[in-house]
């Protein structure tokens, strides 16, 4: 009997389905993901602002102006410092998610989005998101953050360390109040900080 159930074409289309189903779930859910690790290290600003050093002003009097002096280049200040614009640190949502993220200025007037010491669980698809969306603490928090206004930085590199992306240029660090780790697959936030202005 056991022969006939192999050879039946009921039985051979079921055990076809039950593989193209399981193997469909498995690129789906990716569960080895939740026992694996990606490490990031990228190289990170000091925490705070940069501090601006200057040259001692010289207590002498000018005696004459030097016309390299009058020169609105030569005169032109010192670029600013990095300054951190908004910070916070991760809550959890859907698993356990530590570390603290901050939007920087960059000296040439760009913005970085740059993450330190993040811990959170490996998934499928998940990026790093902004939105304008306040992060609600437990299960009423994990899917707000598609609601509004958001804007995708990338891929999130790994699940742990720590890691910096570059915001689009088109992006306003004014209009966003919060970042994600953001199951896309899912639509659901794995964890996500407030981004306090600073």
């Amino acid at each position: 009997m056991g022969k006939w159930i192999l050879r039946s074409p009921l039985a051979r289309a079921a055990v076809a389905a039950a593989v193209v189903v399981a193997l469909v779930a498995l690129y789906w859910f990716q569960p080895w993901k939740l026992f694996t690790d990606t490490y990031v290290d990228d190289a990170l600003p000091p925490a705070g602002p940069t501090p601006v050093t200057s040259a001692p002003a010289s207590t002498a009097p000018s005696v004459t102006a030097s016309p390299v002096a009058a020169s609105p280049v030569a005169s032109a200040t010192a670029p600013a410092a990095e300054q951190v614009l908004a910070a916070g640190d991760f809550v959890t949502h859907e698993h356990e998610t530590t570390g603290s993220a901050e939007i920087r200025r960059l000296t040439n007037g760009r913005h970085q989005l740059v993450i330190r010491d993040l811990d959170t669980s490996n998934g499928p698809d998940l990026r790093v998101w902004l939105t304008d969306q306040p992060v609600i603490r437990g299960t009423a928090g994990w899917r707000v953050f598609d609601d509004g206004k958001w804007v995708e930085l990338a891929r999130l590199k790994g699940n742990k360390g720590n890691q910096v992306y570059d915001l689009p240029a088109s992006a306003d660090p004014a209009d966003f109040r919060s970042v994600s780790i953001w199951c896309k697959r899912f639509s659901v936030s794995f964890g996500a900080a407030d981004l306090t202005t600073t």
